[in-house]
């Protein structure tokens, strides 16, 4: 077995690189540590250990040599150098480097970080059981299955946030495991009189070497914004992915398809994106690609119809690929020794599998006007009792085994298809069913065939730890106050997606699927698609609000939907807190569930206003609320400017959202509105205007700046005093 230690002053003695925001280069060796550093041989120390300063406050220490196959090694997206310019300092890491020890032996790698005994730790993905992660045993695994205790989930990551302020990343595709605190490695006794009474174990099975990423804060939001913009920054979707999806059966045909549509838009229902389940594709399991000729035999003009009523198109796939395929013969040659529902698994750990599969996409369906995917059975599924998916031991050409392929599958396969709209200089925003480390750039929010509802609602406060977007979907329900309340969930979520793909009419008109499916609809459907529509109008009211919140999410790293404690990490209340979450800047949800009449709600330090009477409240507290059956429990941070608009039916190339800003507290903050024509990444090259909303001694201003000229996006109208 080989050890090595960071001895105390270490950090002093290797010769490293600090890699500035201005590009100069600085190097570092003491001859006052010689001694020190000679207790390692200089070629040993070489050949396993170096540590660098890749990005303000972000340090890389690499033992031995790290696995070809890894999220970073295949991530194309480059570090956002002037959002992590712009987080406050972090001069020096968060916890001794000396306490860090990696070795290797026959099973592979094995690292142990130094941890207080008092710190909570958060993170790993998106399993919706899990919330504070310590002292446990972590698996980093796909699976279609998020409902357990061993952190198996639909986007597993080796990722962690600490409420003491830093995160790590150890950069691994393998399937790695955390002892979060509860393991006790002999050797350490000394470190427990510094205060670093516990120890995180990861352990990386057949890594000869690993990468591990040290992320600084100071604080828990500082450090999980230098971990996105070490991504490339999060994703800034098109406005109209901010508006609502609705999904229809999987059995309905083109006519099928349109007449419910067109029904929509005749009872005034609030519907962006129309999405298509596997009866569009000739073959479904596995993929054909190719429109179903008899459902659908005029695939341009549907899509045509599907426009001129207001409407963007998204389809559904899984990316094994059916010999009756086009694609077929194309990745024949680049594709894993085993397939799945008869389907090749294509290799994307290579580029050219990855760049045959969206240029197909691009010419086929994009070019078309196809906007967007919903990418399915891309996580593993470890425990079907069918195998649904490809072995551990499966090979692909780049050499990449089946087990890195798991984890990475979901990732790599949103990179694919992006490809297909970046060439087309076009935005997107899509569903995917597996996602990864460094995937915060990535347009696509993570569903699941899961549905128990609290879970769901853990997960959407979880998400924000990892650079991860989750929509808690809605299908059938138990009882109309079970839809409401999830409705309610779900337009308060990264992507308000209604998915009704086993059910002939939409929920509002029957909530049972099969009478749903037997066109029995409810008695009382009138009156619950009056208080549906009404709640969507609440989405879409909301759009300039998410918007900007992904703005900050693009620019500055900032979650736009995260645990609260992110914002308030030194509050203990905080810190089981997984059945309230925050949203964008200002906004506070706390979820109401079926057979609740009245809940707790704990207010953080500072005043709140109720978001639908306005009435304030001092924070530090918990309160009970009950709401009506048609609202959620909302609350507003003091100081506050939120900006509502008029709601639409759906955001066209020339919407212009009429605004009213409700204005919270007496000094509130400015308030920056970002527009741009909401499609294209123009904004990248500087297309785009800030509009910032400012509230002083009693009356509110605005300014417009920028180089966007296209159709005005924002209207200011009413300022109203919501809150003082």
């Amino acid at each position: 077995m080989r050890r090595i230690r960071i001895y105390k002053g270490i950090l002093a003695t290797i010769v490293f690189t600090l890699i500035s925001t201005s590009g100069h280069a600085i190097t570092s060796a003491t001859k006052s540590n010689i001694k020190e550093w000679n207790m390692l041989s200089k070629q040993q120390m070489r050949e396993e250990m170096s540590l660098k300063l890749i990005a303000p406050g972000i340090w890389r220490l690499r033992f031995g040599k790290p696995d070809k196959f890894t999220p970073m090694r295949l991530s194309p997206s480059k570090p956002n150098e002037k959002g992590l310019a712009d987080v406050p300092p972090c001069a020096k890491p968060p916890f001794p480097l000396s306490g860090v020890q990696v070795f290797a032996n026959g099973h592979g790698c094995c690292v142990e970080i130094p941890m207080t005994d008092k710190e909570r730790i958060y993170g790993f993905g998106i399993n919706s059981v899990l919330f504070n992660m310590n002292d446990r045993h972590v698996f980093i695994r796909a699976s279609d299955s998020p409902e357990n205790d061993l952190n198996d989930s639909h986007a597993a990551i080796p990722f962690y946030l600490s409420n003491n302020g830093y995160g790590v990343f150890v950069d691994t595709a393998r399937y790695a495991t955390f002892y979060t605190g509860n393991a006790s490695p002999r050797g350490r006794e000394a470190e427990v009189k510094e205060g670093f009474a516990k120890t995180m174990v990861a352990d990386v099975p057949e890594a000869k070497g690993v990468d591990i990423y040290i992320i600084g804060g100071p604080t828990m939001m500082d450090a999980v914004r230098r971990y996105n913009l070490l991504s490339g920054g999060g994703c800034l979707p098109p406005l109209w992915g901010l508006g609502v999806e609705y999904r229809c059966s999987a059995d309905f045909d083109a006519s099928q398809a349109l007449a419910l549509a067109k029904s929509f838009r005749d009872q005034k229902i609030p519907c962006d994106v129309w999405g298509l389940e596997p009866g569009w594709q000739s073959h479904a399991y596995s993929c054909s690609f190719m429109w179903n000729k008899v459902k659908y035999p005029d695939p341009q003009s549907f899509i045509n119809s599907m426009h001129s009523m207001g409407y963007r198109l998204s389809l559904w796939e899984h990316a094994f690929t059916d010999p009756s395929s086009p694609l077929y013969p194309k990745l024949e040659n680049h594709s894993a020794n085993f397939k799945v529902w008869g389907g090749l698994v294509p290799d994307f750990a290579s580029k050219e599998a990855r760049t045959i599969f969206g240029d197909y996409h691009r010419k086929t369906f994009v070019n078309e006007g196809v906007d967007t995917f919903k990418l399915d059975e891309c996580d593993n599924q470890p425990d079907s009792y069918k195998p649904w998916s490809f072995p551990e031991c499966s090979s692909f050409p780049s050499g990449i085994d089946g087990e890195a392929m798991h984890n990475l599958f979901g990732e790599l396969y949103q990179r694919a298809i992006l490809y297909a709209f970046k060439k087309n200089n076009l935005r997107t925003f899509g569903l995917v069913r597996s996602s990864g480390a460094l995937a915060s750039s990535l347009p696509f929010a993570i569903y699941s065939d899961s549905y128990n509802h609290q879970d769901y609602v853990r997960a959407l406060a979880k998400c924000g730890f990892g650079g991860l977007l989750w929509t808690p979907e809605v299908r059938d329900a138990s009882s109309v106050e079970d839809l409401y309340r999830r409705i309610e969930t779900v337009i308060l979520s990264p992507q308000a997606l209604i998915n009704c793909w086993y059910m002939k009419n939409p929920p509002w008109l029957q909530i049972n699927r099969e009478k749903s499916n037997q066109d029995i609809l409810m008695s009382d459907h009138e009156e619950v698609t009056a208080g549906v529509r009404k709640l969507l109008q609440l989405r879409m009211s909301l759009i300039p609000y998410l918007y900007s919140a992904f703005a900050a999410y693009h620019y500055e790293g900032i979650p736009p939907f995260r645990a609260v404690v992110m914002d308030y990490p030194n509050d203990p209340n905080t810190w089981e807190l997984d059945n309230q979450f925050m949203v964008g800047p200002s906004l506070m949800a706390a979820p109401l569930f079926t057979g609740e009449k009245s809940r707790q709600v704990y207010l953080p330090k500072g005043v709140w206003y109720d978001f639908w009477t306005h009435e304030r409240y001092e924070g530090g507290q918990s309160i009970e609320v009950a709401e009506p059956l048609d609202r959620i429990p909302l609350f507003v941070k003091n100081d506050s400017l939120l900006p509502m608009a008029e709601p639409v039916e759906s955001v066209q190339s020339d919407t212009c959202f009429q605004i009213t800003v409700n204005v919270f507290g007496n000094h509130p903050s400015p308030f920056t509105l970002y527009e741009d024509d909401g499609v294209t990444n123009d904004y990248l090259k500087g297309d785009q205007n800030k509009i910032v909303l400012r509230w002083e001694n009693g009356n509110g201003s605005f300014t417009r700046t920028g180089d966007y000229k296209g159709p005005t996006r924002y209207a200011i109208g009413k300022w109203v005093e919501a809150g003082n």
